[in-house]
């Protein structure tokens, strides 16, 4: 979500994949991660609050059009994750965050992952998940 709030190299390949899906699903755990990085630019120096709270309203009103549907994260997402490292698959290993994440889109179902992150690409693809990388 953040390439598409900051221009950034891969900022032009996310719009141009989002653009080519029918539906993009935003679970509330990846909506709060966004907001939770504007904040911390804020406690950075790095943006002003009230460029922050625009770019907050921004992803408000991005996440209210076509492709894009918010849903919330799964109450059980917590249970799937601890499952999903269980074994101690090694190539299942991300951080909590992304583990989160991963819970999350397998608790909804979900099959495919937008990702800049090698490590939870590699994680999500040790737990049979197709990954697609804005480069």
């Amino acid at each position: 979500m953040l390439k598409l709030l900051f221009p950034e190299p891969e900022t032009a390949a996310v719009m141009q994949l989002v653009a080519t899906e029918d539906h993009v699903v935003v679970s509330t755990l990846a909506r709060l991660e966004t907001i939770t990085q504007l904040h911390a630019r804020v406690v950075g120096g790095v943006l002003t609050r009230r460029a922050a709270r625009s770019l907050m309203m921004r992803l408000d009103t991005l996440l209210q059009q076509a492709p894009y549907e918010v849903v919330p994260a799964p109450t059980e997402a917590l249970d799937i994750a601890e499952a999903q490292v269980r074994p101690f698959p090694r190539e299942a290993h991300c951080p909590t965050l992304d583990r989160l994440h991963l819970a999350v889109m397998g608790a909804l179902g979900l099959e495919r992952l937008l990702t800049n992150d090698k490590a939870h690409a590699r994680a999500a693809r040790g737990l049979g998940f197709s990954v697609m990388f804005p480069r």
